[in-house]
């Protein structure tokens, strides 16, 4: 070793770098998680005040269809929770979420039922909230990844936070899918049915609902045997269900 060097400094210096580097990431990413933290908290606010002109669902389709000139328009169809029928609101707790009002975002109950199916090998059933299915439809994109999953009960978190059931039920019921390019109950009903969402009959919702977990297949117009069984029971469901507002 020649007279002057310092293999020690040298060292020291570069372990000095490579922990002011790993700090200034950590502080960069720590920025970015607080930045995309506060973009989302403004997201959902919000729409606590603003029916949103469209979702991340739709976004998604418009991107695979490349037509920005589709039908999914909710500002056209969007109404009220008190302009939409007492009996597709009470159809749709009966259908999709009957403990609505007494979860706060997630139903245990319903996904603890779940499991047993699975692992008894009863099939597959569906644990979603219309809580949940909201969070999906209005920020997310589609897909089951892990990722989303957690992104999905984080949305779901924060819109029961802010949003409340009656406004959960509302931006739900203006903007499930119902069908190819039918976004919404007041599309639904005049697609199906030839009349605006208010008019609905307790039958006609009890369909409506019916077709909710596979609405690109199933039809209210031709119910098949599954339909017409799901609509009976929500009939009857639909007796206990509280109205919303």
């Amino acid at each position: 070793m020649e007279k002057g060097e310092n293999p020690g400094g040298i060292v020291k210096l570069a372990s000095n770098s490579r922990s002011t580097l790993r700090r200034r990431i950590l502080r960069y990413l720590l920025k970015a998680l607080f930045a995309l933290w506060v973009f989302t908290i403004f997201q959902v606010v919000s729409l606590r005040f603003v029916n949103p002109p469209f979702t991340a669902m739709t976004l998604w389709e418009w991107i695979k269809k490349g037509d920005l000139l589709t039908d999914y328009r909710l500002y056209n169809s969007w109404r009220p929770l008190k302009d939409i029928s007492p009996h597709i609101r009470r159809a749709v707790l009966a259908g999709e979420d009957q403990r609505f009002l007494s979860h706060h975002g997630f139903d245990f109950t319903e996904m603890n039922q779940a499991i047993k199916d699975m692992v008894l090998r009863k099939g597959f059933r569906g644990a979603s909230t219309i809580s949940m299915q909201s969070a999906r439809t209005v920020f997310l994109w589609p897909g089951r990844t892990l990722f989303r999953k957690i992104a999905e009960a984080y949305y779901t978190v924060l819109i029961e936070i802010f949003w409340g059931k009656e406004r959960i039920l509302e931006i739900y019921l203006n903007t499930v899918d119902w069908g190819e390019g039918i976004l919404g109950v007041e599309s639904a009903s005049r697609k199906y049915f030839h009349k605006p969402a208010s008019g609905l009959s307790a039958s006609q919702a009890a369909l409506l609902a019916a077709v909710l977990p596979n609405p690109h297949e199933w039809s209210p117009n031709h119910p098949n045997q599954m339909v017409l069984t799901r609509k009976k029971r929500i009939l009857n469901d639909m007796k206990s269900m509280p109205l919303i507002p």
